[in-house]
């Protein structure tokens, strides 16, 4: 694991380095995020002002919120920095780590397309695939709903489309364009169920409870939420934040910043499923 005094070597060691004609292009690229994080006193981060519970900024004051707010400002203040916030999307996130306007995107799910450009942490936590289903529907395990009576609603294209062909291909299933048209089928009865990971199925669930039973499906299958970071040669900055990661997720304070900002989107401790893990 990488402290934070060997964070702090780390760049002095690329400080170091910067002297002379005798430093190659490589050591320069390797060491520009350390030397820049440590010399500026600031990390950078990117956040999604509609992006609750992850993140969150305020329409009156431009307060930040979200469980990815309070886990940014965790490794900052841990690190001994101040902590910017520019306002991105989910969808220019990438470019911005590309481009060097930030040092971390936390958020980013490491697609085979996003891993071509940048580097990604472990997992930051596990976002579980589970089931919205209407009531009458008894069913615990994936090949319960893995049959052709049941139909199954998921946005095309969406990891919730690659769970349910993964788990469920004998199901009747429904692709629609968005997750609010799969929402509507489950809605109108023209679906039985609607697969979305737990964060976005807790949030439907407390908006409207009435909508079906939240159930988790054994064996559980699960996406991940990483972080993101520009593609350099020297590994450290990825290192250093993987590490931490892994402290907190193991520490429980992943979690615990998680349920606390799900408030954000009405959603209650006790709402989680017994023996939620991240």
């Amino acid at each position: 694991m990488i402290t934070r005094r060997k964070f702090g070597k780390l760049v002095g060691i690329g400080a170091l380095g910067v002297s002379a004609g005798a430093m190659t292009s490589t050591h320069a690229s390797a060491a520009s995020s350390l030397e820049r994080i440590k010399a500026s006193g600031t990390l950078r981060i990117g956040g999604v002002a509609d992006g609750a519970p992850y993140y969150q900024k305020g329409l009156a004051d431009g307060a930040w919120k979200g469980f990815y707010i309070d886990i940014c400002q965790k490794l900052a203040d841990d690190l001994g920095l101040k902590m910017a916030i520019t306002e991105t999307t989910w969808g220019n996130s990438v470019l911005d780590l590309q481009s060097d306007k930030i040092d971390v995107f936390f958020g980013l799910n490491p697609t085979p397309e996003r891993q071509k450009v940048v580097d990604f942490s472990g997992p930051v936590f596990k976002n579980s695939f589970t089931m919205i289903a209407r009531k009458g529907i008894e069913a615990k395990t994936w090949e319960d709903f893995n049959k052709p009576e049941i139909r199954i609603a998921v946005d095309a294209g969406s990891s919730h489309d690659s769970a349910i062909t993964r788990n469920a291909p004998k199901a009747t299933v429904t692709r629609l364009k968005t997750a609010s048209d799969a929402t509507a089928a489950l809605q109108s009865g023209r679906a039985d169920a609607q697969c979305l990971v737990m964060v976005l199925a807790l949030t439907l669930r407390s908006k409207n409870p009435s909508i079906g039973n939240l159930i988790v499906p054994t064996p559980a299958d699960f996406t991940t939420s990483n972080a993101g970071f520009r593609r350099e040669e020297d590994q450290s900055w990825r290192e250093f934040v993987d590490s931490w990661i892994t402290k907190h997720r193991d520490n429980g304070f992943i979690k615990q910043a998680i349920v606390k900002n799900m408030a954000l989107v009405g959603v209650k401790e006790s709402d989680f499923p017994p023996g939620f893990e991240i």
